[in-house]
């Protein structure tokens, strides 16, 4: 079972590097557009050409981000739908955000309109304040049925004053058991912060405010199910797990804090869209421009320095050390490096 330990008594701060922690694989096509991006911003040909390979890719992700927030920002009366909860779960500011809500009656959530078949997911999230105890705050990718794919955030409740626990994990094919947790360097009740999801078919990068917490690498090659044919929909919900959340169950919801609630703004979706089995990603009219950064998304030296700086500070549980659950042998991708 996860485990839990203290916090870091003296969170330290990120690297100042913390900006380009993203690349994409070397192409002349993937120059050329990086070279637009860039006269795009400002730059003339000439000194885009003579930029260094760092800025080149600095520039550009800060600019394809405004591009993909100007492009996609997302409305919750026309992306989402409320599944469960009645008035609990309300959208505000004519879409641009939403809340769930959570009582000792009922919790609820909402999913995406839309599937998707790989991409970027951005959303920013305020967690419950105060008191969270025994709550739980999902918000994940996921198909259906028995066989279903799953990429997950969960933020699990705690008491005043002790750290939340953000825990991630990956289904492939209805398999699971893949669980990394983590507390964070900052309280994620105070302000929204973007957590993000980059899904394309050679790895998932988890990302907390645009820096690299998990990555899961397509490893089809040795036997390792990748979640890589089955359109998933978006999906969060507030409610109740005072059973195992908190201290493995120990502690409980304190409903005289209900209701609990967290928040939501700021939605983007720079993705595939599925639909009647087609995906938006094979049309003629796709911004190649837009998509392709994160088709081919990996960590730099700076995102794999980032990645160790959370894994090494903040890690908790990581399933891949976890000898005693699997006495048979670890899984076979927990021999190759979780830095890659």
């Amino acid at each position: 079972m996860p485990s839990s330990s203290s916090p870091q008594s003296s969170p330290v701060s990120p690297p100042k590097s913390s900006y380009c922690l993203i690349q994409t694989s070397p192409s002349s096509s993937g120059f050329e557009a990086r070279a637009a991006l860039l006269v795009s911003s400002g730059l003339s040909q000439r000194q885009a050409e003579m930029t260094s390979p760092s800025t080149r890719l600095c520039v550009c992700l800060l600019h394809l981000a405004a591009i993909s927030a100007l492009a996609s920002a997302g409305n919750f009366y026309k992306d989402f739908d409320i599944t469960w909860g009645d008035h609990r779960a309300q959208i505000l500011n004519g879409g641009q955000e939403l809340t769930l809500s959570l009582d000792q009656a009922s919790g609820s959530g909402f999913k995406s309109k839309n599937e998707y078949l790989f991409g970027r997911i951005d959303m920013e999230i305020k967690l419950v304040e105060g008191n969270s105890a025994g709550t739980v705050n999902a918000y994940y990718l996921s198909s259906q049925g028995p066989t279903h794919d799953e990429i997950d955030f969960e933020f699990l409740g705690n008491l005043s004053g002790n750290p939340y626990t953000l825990h991630t994990n990956v289904f492939s094919q209805g398999k699971g058991n893949r669980e990394q947790q983590f507390h964070l360097w900052f309280d994620p009740t105070k302000a929204f912060h973007t957590y993000s999801i980059v899904w394309n078919t050679r790895r998932i990068i988890f990302l907390v405010d645009n820096s690299p917490i998990r990555v899961f690498n397509n490893l089809e090659s040795i036997g390792v199910p990748f979640p890589s044919n089955q359109p998933m929909r978006i999906y969060s919900s507030l409610w109740n797990a005072d059973d195992w959340a908190t201290m493995g169950g120990r502690v409980k919801t304190d409903w005289t804090k209900a209701p609990f609630t967290a928040s939501f703004r700021n939605f983007n979706a720079n993705a595939c869209v599925v639909s009647s089995g087609s995906s938006s990603c094979g049309s003629k009219s796709t911004n190649n421009l837009q998509t392709s950064a994160w088709q081919e998304q990996s960590l730099n030296a700076a995102g794999r320095n980032r990645l160790r700086w959370v894994q090494q500070k903040y890690m908790i549980y990581n399933y891949c050390s976890d000898s005693k659950r699997f006495p048979q042998g670890l899984p076979p991708e927990c021999k190759r490096s979780r830095f890659l």
